[in-house]
């Protein structure tokens, strides 16, 4: 796997899909990358997103960042407005159903997802809310 950590955005999530991940699966700092596929809220239309994942047995793991950014980011919105996405890592996608981790199991993924981006307690330390961590399991 090539390194993308010059990608953001639009040109990582072309580049992740062109190649199966092969450009765009480990990006800084040998984060992994999956797509998030959402339906926005407003418009309808499908959006791609890629994010840095964890793994918890079957389930795709995710945070919920934006950096530290006082609101939430647009994915996140989406996925309340309509849990009902699709997650594509490397070459496989599959259907998937969104849900918020809590309690004991959200402070665990926390750990989990640390270990991955070591800048999630950063982030956490910038912004008032309670950062997500989202559950993505498989439908």
């Amino acid at each position: 796997m090539r390194s993308a950590a010059h990608l953001f955005g639009d040109e990582h999530v072309r580049s992740y899909l062109e190649t199966d991940g092969e450009l765009g699966y480990r990006w800084k700092e040998d984060s992994p990358i999956a797509i998030l596929f959402t339906v926005g809220r407003t418009s309808g239309e499908e959006r791609a997103h890629p994010l840095i994942f964890g793994r918890d047995g079957d389930n795709v793991v995710l945070v919920a960042s934006k950096g530290g950014a006082p609101e939430h980011p647009g994915w996140y919105r989406n996925l309340r407005a309509s849990p009902e996405a699709e997650v594509q890592v490397l070459g496989d996608r599959w259907p998937v159903r969104a849900r918020d981790a809590e309690g004991e199991e959200r402070e665990r993924l926390w750990r989990l997802m640390n270990e991955l981006w070591p800048h999630y307690d950063e982030y956490q330390a910038r912004t008032e809310r309670q950062i997500p961590v989202v559950v993505l399991e498989p439908r």
